[in-house]
């Protein structure tokens, strides 16, 4: 493992050291630069302090591990790889992400899973394990978007608007979400067993990677969102 001091280095400076080290890197000190690991394969990076925008922005392989917060755009644009965030993330969170899983241990700002895709078997996953902001899954295209809602008390699962826009991939909340007002485009249902199959082990890997107990996890309804259209904006572009 070799250490990074981050304190004196500006994003280039930093990222230019990533990419000379064929060995694991521990980044310290790090405050604020942007672009870390952008686009980057093959690395396993463990960063102690909070990285900039755009942190693992087309990633295309690499591990990120951030023990602590991070700020927006996390995984933008994101290929392949895995991105862990033992605490909570900013705004745009995997914005257009097309493969690749990115965990999060406590909460996402406004517009997490902007724009997700998926292309025949890269399925992009993203686990927030606190609260959502608003438009969570704003134009999702494909992938699958986890919202837990642990140690959130009497705070909604997700914000204002969810999905909108959302023509593609599959959404799970969990909680029965009563009281969170979805686009008239989704549909809305309680999970079946099915559905439990589909997301089980994304939370399993949730649950050892942040060291909570899956029977408790797991042991309450989930909601599943999905389009009820594959292009809700058909008739804008079609004549009749």
């Amino acid at each position: 493992m070799i250490t990074i001091n981050a304190a004196e280095l500006d994003y280039k400076s930093l990222n230019e050291k990533l990419r000379e080290s064929d060995a694991p890197c521990t980044i310290t000190n790090c405050c604020g630069q942007r672009f870390i690991a952008a686009g980057m394969s093959d690395k396993e990076i463990i960063i102690d302090g909070v990285p900039g925008n755009a942190m693992g922005a087309y990633l295309n392989g690499a591990s990120i591990t951030v023990r602590a917060n991070a700020q927006d755009a996390v995984g933008d644009t994101m290929n392949e790889g895995k991105i862990i965030i033992h605490g909570s993330i900013g705004d745009a969170a995997g914005y257009a992400m097309r493969g690749g899983k990115i965990y999060v241990r406590g909460g996402a700002g406004y517009r997490a899973g902007i724009h997700m895709k998926a292309y025949e078997d890269k399925i992009p996953v993203m686990v927030i394990g606190g609260t959502a902001g608003s438009f969570l899954g704003e134009y999702q295209a494909g992938g699958i978007i986890i919202v837990l809602g642990l140690e959130s008390g009497d705070k909604p699962i997700v914000g204002n608007f969810p999905c909108t826009g959302m023509h593609g991939g599959k959404m799970f909340l969990r909680g029965d979400c009563k009281n969170i007002h979805f686009p008239h485009q989704v549909t809305v249902r309680p999970a079946e067993d099915a559905d439990f199959d589909t997301f089980k082990e994304y939370i399993s890997e949730y649950c050892t990677l942040f060291g909570y107990n899956i029977e408790d996890v797991l042991n309450a309804p989930f909601t599943v969102v999905t389009p009820d259209s594959k292009n809700p904006y058909k008739q804008m572009y079609v004549a009749n």
